[in-house]
């Protein structure tokens, strides 16, 4: 059939149109500019979160200090009481040494929880630098993606044109009962409806052919066939 030794040209353009037009969608969309500012947007969610926690944190371990120093002045004052000679009763001296060790109890227990709240605020505040480095990569990332989206938008589309422009040339150079077949074939077969046989091996599916149908397909009067996937073969 007419036309059929380029049909690999017509195949090669198609499939760049494909991608162009591919290429359009997405930069019309917006989808890449979009996904690279929602990963800025949860960075700063993110660091907003633990800026939050360390805040809670903060005023935590400043409440349990201010605890342990008003027992510290407990403990103080009763131990002055206890040693001074102003309390001589027994029981009452008893009194002041439960209550000091009472106190003391109270005392270390609280300072274990600061403790907690220590590591707790050194752990959140080791996180912030790294995720403030990334957070100032994703947001520069986002601006150079938005500048450049524009850019490559016109050049695809000026792309696009000339390659369509390519294939209304070539077209009438094939038999219509030929170019009908391609079409249905690309439609079939994710885009590609011609491959070359090359050694003997389909580049549509990648199949190799027997000997015997190797013959077949060499000596077949008109469009060639790969068994396998039918789409149109052309010899190398």
């Amino acid at each position: 059939m007419k036309g059929t030794e380029r049909l690999l040209e017509l195949q090669a353009l198609d499939l760049a149109i494909d991608r162009l037009r591919a290429r359009r969608a997405v930069l019309e969309s917006g989808e890449e500019v979009r996904a690279a500012r929602e990963k800025a947007d949860a960075l700063e969610d993110e660091i907003g979160e633990i800026r939050m926690a360390l805040d809670g944190v903060r005023r935590e371990q400043e409440r349990l200090e201010s605890e342990v120093r008003s027992f510290e002045a407990k403990i103080a004052a009763e131990e002055k009481r206890l040693y001074d000679g102003s309390v001589a009763n027994p029981k009452e001296l008893g009194s002041i040494q439960h209550e000091v060790a009472n106190l003391r109890q109270r005392t270390a227990r609280v300072e274990d929880e600061v403790i907690v709240q220590m590591e707790r605020r050194e752990e959140l505040e080791e996180r912030l630098p790294s995720l403030e480095a990334d957070l100032a990569s994703a947001r520069r990332g986002q601006e150079e993606l938005e500048a450049s989206s524009a850019t490559e938008l016109e050049q695809v589309t000026e792309d696009l044109a000339r390659r369509e422009e390519e294939r209304s040339a070539l077209t009438p150079v094939f038999d219509e009962e030929l170019l009908e077949l391609y079409e249905d074939l690309r439609a079939q077969k994710r885009g590609v409806g011609a491959a070359a046989l090359r050694d003997g091996v389909c580049g549509g599916c990648h199949q190799k052919l027997s000997p015997l149908e190797l013959e077949k397909v060499r000596k077949a009067e008109g469009v060639r066939r790969c068994d396998y996937c039918r789409r149109i073969l052309v010899l190398d």
